[in-house]
């Protein structure tokens, strides 16, 4: 994969910078917790939209946010970004497009994710 398309799902700056400070072997022990993690935040996620459940689906999308941007899911954090703010006027006629971005990649964008580090380790 092209660094270029790489940028696309992963923040390549901030997961240098992370390298840098704690090294790749440490932060992929991250990314395998937040792996764990990934099925009930997703499913969390379609679980709120098949309920109809706005408010909760917004804030299950928040704590998703900061979950993938903090191991460096770029594509991931953005939708879930979209997807937290019910409030937008787009919010109602994009979520099942933003959700459904999420759950088409999730798995994939993980992977390419910890391929990278462990190049890197």
């Amino acid at each position: 994969m092209s660094s270029t398309q790489l940028d696309a799902i992963l923040d390549l700056n901030t997961l240098e910078q992370y390298i840098n400070a704690i090294g790749a072997a440490t932060l992929l022990k991250s990314v395998v917790l937040f792996e764990q993690l990934m099925p009930e935040y997703v499913g969390s996620l379609v679980k709120a939209d098949d309920a109809n459940d706005k408010d909760t689906l917004c804030s299950e999308a928040h704590k998703f946010k900061g979950a993938a941007g903090s191991v460096g899911l770029k594509r991931i954090q953005q939708f879930a970004q979209l997807l937290q703010h019910g409030e937008e006027a787009k919010w109602e006629a994009e979520h099942k497009a933003w959700l459904s971005e999420i759950v088409e990649h999730a798995e994939k964008d993980l992977q390419q994710l910890k391929l990278f580090l462990e190049a890197k380790a």
